[in-house]
């Protein structure tokens, strides 16, 4: 994925801090809008997870801070339902006059809530996606029920949301109990994907089931079974992206994809920004990366798991390829490997007693009804495979500019 920072203005002119993550390539299938959580921000585990799932299908999305959250300008405690319902406006402007308009709206607990009710002034969204959220945006006052008497008396408190305190003014909860999302759903007419736990602690899945029979068709739900309400294990967040993509795929507008082309058997291509990697080896397209410890994304294998792959399956595929000749019972074959640089013991050509020489350790496990002469012929076969045999062989490397 591509990561750029971006600040834009909302509409009282304070600015926004957002974060665009797309496609490596640079050029999305779709571009989305994300609306975080109550008091979360654009960094949240969940939504950075979603977003860069999102981008292997080859969707764009921006999150951003609201007012007064994360590195976004402004006093949270000015802010209410309505200014973000404004700022998400801000945002889809800003797409619209720098990138491309969003075909798709997410958000998550009141995210959700803001989106449904901001949708209909956004004509270039298809899909709306509600994970968490609920079917009232005053079902947040469960979560200020400490403060709300000295709101009610004083004009304003300070809560506890999350352990982290925040200045709640009497006109935030006026605002969410004047506004009204079952006037709007049934009228939406865009797809809907609606997601919630039926664990969910902290927004009931009832709401789900209110916002599912007020919405009109085409809508969907899917069940996050086991999922708390912050996404918080990995799995569950980029299964939620997986969801959206295979599901958003049906609605959004297509656009001719733009393969990786080449007059040679593999091509492969780095964008401007981290180490995800487009590979295009034959009609079979897949990503390679490095690990989030290096400054990777994680997204892919890394160059030398990819080496390590090409030697495994080239081994497993020729004893299966012999032991079907042969007609051995192979039922399955399993290739072991791993890579490391060792010391050099005993070479007599090494310059000093320090030299390293790269080591692969194969470990072949072989399944199936086979006699120790059948085993052991299939290991010397193992050696024979044609990966095997180039690792071993001299290896030059004839690199030229493309012009």
């Amino acid at each position: 994925m591509s990561l750029i920072k971006i600040n834009f203005k909302n509409k009282t002119g304070q600015l926004l801090s957002a974060l665009l993550e797309q496609p490596v390539d640079g050029k999305p299938r779709a571009f989305a809008l994300f609306a975080h959580c109550f008091t979360c921000s654009k960094n949240l585990t969940a939504v950075t997870n979603i977003s860069r799932t999102l981008n292997q299908y080859g969707i764009a999305v921006l999150r951003f801070d609201f007012t007064g959250l994360g590195e976004s300008e402004g006093d949270f405690s000015d802010s209410n339902f309505s200014s973000n319902i404004s700022d998400l406006m801000s945002a889809y402007e800003f797409l619209d006059g720098n990138y491309e308009a969003p075909q798709i709206i997410i958000g998550h607990s009141l995210g959700g809530a803001a989106v449904l009710a901001v949708a209909p002034q956004m004509v270039a969204v298809k899909s709306v996606v509600t994970i968490g959220a609920p079917a009232e945006p005053a079902h947040v006052k469960k979560l200020l029920i400490s403060g709300i008497d000295e709101i009610k008396e004083k004009g304003e408190a300070t809560v506890s949301i999350g352990g982290r305190p925040f200045k709640i003014k009497e006109q935030f909860i006026k605002d969410l109990e004047a506004s009204d999302l079952n006037s709007i759903l049934p009228g939406l007419k865009k797809s809907m994907l609606i997601l919630h736990s039926p664990q969910d602690a902290i927004v009931d899945i009832d709401n789900a089931r209110k916002i599912y029979v007020a919405a009109k068709h085409p809508k969907s739900y899917i069940s996050l079974d086991g999922a708390d309400h912050l996404l918080s294990k990995k799995e569950d967040s980029q299964y939620v992206g997986d969801v959206i993509a295979a599901w958003a795929n049906r609605y959004i507008a297509k656009k001719e994809e733009q393969k990786l082309t080449t007059d040679m058997p593999v091509v492969v291509r780095t964008g401007p920004i981290g180490y995800t990697t487009e590979i295009m080896a034959g009609d079979h397209g897949f990503l390679a990366d490095e690990p989030e410890s290096v400054g990777g994304a994680n997204l892919g294998p890394t160059p030398y798991d990819l080496l390590l792959a090409s030697l495994g399956t080239c081994t497993s595929m020729t004893l299966r390829m012999y032991a079907d000749r042969k007609s051995f019972d192979l039922q399955e074959v399993k290739v072991h490997l791993q890579h490391n640089r060792v010391h050099v013991t005993d070479c007599e050509t090494c310059e000093t007693p320090e030299a390293k020489i790269d080591q692969i350790d194969r470990e072949i496990e072989l399944v199936g009804n086979l006699t120790d002469e059948q085993r052991k012929r299939l290991m010397e076969i193992a050696d024979r495979c044609p990966v095997h045999r180039t690792l071993y062989n001299e290896i030059r490397v004839k690199t030229v500019l493309k012009t």
